[in-house]
C-alpha cells in the first residue's frame, strides 16, 4: 500500500512540475540544441514556420489560393537553381552564369520546335542538354586549366547572354502552339513549379546526404589534397556539379517560361544567381566549401519568397526588402561560423 501511495505521490509531482519535470525539461532543451548543432536547416525553418504565423494572423489574404500559389511562384524556380548552387558551393566552386542559361533555354526549346520541327519533349531535352554543355564547359575551364570559377562563369555569363541576344533579335516570343499540350506538366498548371521543386530537392538531398556522389562532393570542397589522395576523382565530381547546376538553370528557364507563357529576354541572368546563392547561404551552406544543405536552400528560398509575400500584402516597400535580404545573408554567415564552431566543439 505504501508503494502505491509512493508511487502515486510521485506521478502528481510529475503533473505539476516536480524534479523529475525540470531534468525533463533539461534533456528536452538538450535534445534542441543537439537538434541545432546537428541540422543546419533547422534553424530557418524555426524561421520559416515563425513568418507563416505572422503573415497568416496579420493579413487574412495570406493562407488564400491565390497567395500561396504566388509564394510557390516564388519559391520553386529559384529553388531548383539554388540546389544547383549547393552543390557547387559545397564543394568549393561556383556559377554565375546559370542564371543567363535560364534565359536561353527556352529560346532554345522554341528554335528547335519552331525551326527544327523536333517533338516538344524532345526539344525540352534537347535544351537542357545545351544546359548541360555550358556546365561541362564552365568545369573543364575551371578544373583543367586552373581558372578560378568566379571568372569562368563571369566570361561565360556574357557569352551566354551574347548568344541570346544574337538568336532571338531580344525580342520575346510565344510558346509554340504544339507545346502547349505538355505545357501544364512543365510549370503551365498551377502546382507544377512547386512539384518540381520539392521533387528535386527530395532527390538531391539524398544524394548530397546518403550517396558516394554526395560524400565525395563534400570532401572535395572540405579538403581538396586530402581527398586527391584518397583516390577521389575531383575534377569529375567537379565538372558533373557544373553540368548539374546548368542543367537545372535550365529547367528552371523553361518551367518559368511554361508558366508565364512567355519566352523572355529578360528574365533570368544575374537575379537569378543571386537569389539562388541567397537561399544556399541562408539555408546553411558555406561558401567556403565542404558543408551544406539542399534542403536548407529549399527552405531559405521559401523564406525569401515569404518576406516578399508579406511584404506586398501588408503595403510596404520592396525597397527595404533588400536591406533585410543583406542583413540575413550576413547573420547566415556568422551563425554557420559560431555553429561549426560549436560542432567541433562537440566532437572534440
Amino acid at each position: 500500500m505504501c508503494d502505491v501511495s509512493e508511487t502515486a505521490q510521485r506521478s502528481a509531482a510529475d503533473l505539476v512540475g516536480g524534479p523529475s519535470s525540470g531534468s525533463g525539461l533539461a534533456s528536452l532543451l538538450k535534445s534542441g540544441r543537439a537538434i541545432f548543432l546537428r541540422q543546419r536547416e533547422a534553424s530557418v525553418f524555426v524561421i520559416a514556420v515563425a513568418l507563416v504565423i505572422y503573415f497568416g494572423v496579420t493579413s487574412p489574404a495570406f493562407f488564400t489560393n491565390l497567395n500561396l500559389a504566388n509564394i510557390s511562384y516564388g519559391t520553386a524556380p529559384f529553388a531548383i537553381v539554388a540546389i544547383g548552387e549547393v552543390m557547387l558551393l559545397v564543394c568549393g566552386e561556383i556559377d554565375l552564369s546559370v542564371g543567363f542559361v535560364w534565359t536561353l533555354s527556352p529560346f532554345l526549346m522554341y528554335f528547335f520546335i519552331q525551326y527544327d520541327h523536333v517533338p516538344v519533349i524532345l526539344a525540352v531535352i534537347l535544351a537542357l542538354a545545351c544546359g548541360a554543355v555550358v556546365g561541362l564547359i564552365n568545369g573543364l575551364i575551371t578544373v583543367r586549366l586552373k581558372v578560378a570559377s568566379f571568372i569562368t562563369t563571369l566570361g561565360t555569363s556574357f557569352v551566354v547572354y551574347g548568344i541570346m541576344l544574337t538568336t532571338s533579335h531580344a525580342q520575346a516570343l510565344s510558346l509554340p502552339a504544339q507545346s502547349l499540350s505538355i505545357g501544364k506538366w512543365l510549370g503551365g498548371a498551377t502546382w507544377a513549379e512547386i512539384s518540381w521543386a520539392i521533387a528535386l530537392a527530395v532527390i538531391f538531398h539524398i544524394v548530397l546526404t546518403r550517396t558516394r556522389w554526395g560524400l565525395h562532393t563534400i570532401a572535395a570542397g572540405g579538403n581538396l589534397l586530402g581527398a586527391s589522395e584518397a583516390g577521389i576523382n575531383v575534377a569529375r565530381i567537379k565538372i558533373g556539379n557544373f553540368m548539374l547546376t546548368s542543367t537545372l538553370g535550365a529547367l528552371a528557364g523553361i518551367l518559368e517560361a511554361f508558366r508565364t507563357s512567355t519566352i523572355d529576354p529578360s528574365a533570368g541572368q544575374f537575379a537569378v544567381m543571386f537569389s539562388a546563392v541567397s537561399a544556399a547561404v541562408i539555408g546553411g551552406t558555406a561558401l567556403a566549401g565542404g558543408s551544406g544543405t539542399v534542403a536548407g536552400a529549399f527552405l531559405g528560398m521559401l523564406v525569401l519568397a515569404i518576406l516578399a509575400d508579406g511584404f506586398n500584402l501588408k503595403g510596404i516597400s520592396s525597397n527595404p526588402y533588400q536591406i533585410i535580404l543583406g542583413i540575413a545573408i550576413i547573420v547566415a554567415m556568422v551563425a554557420n561560423v559560431y555553429l561549426t564552431r560549436l560542432r567541433r566543439a562537440g566532437e572534440s
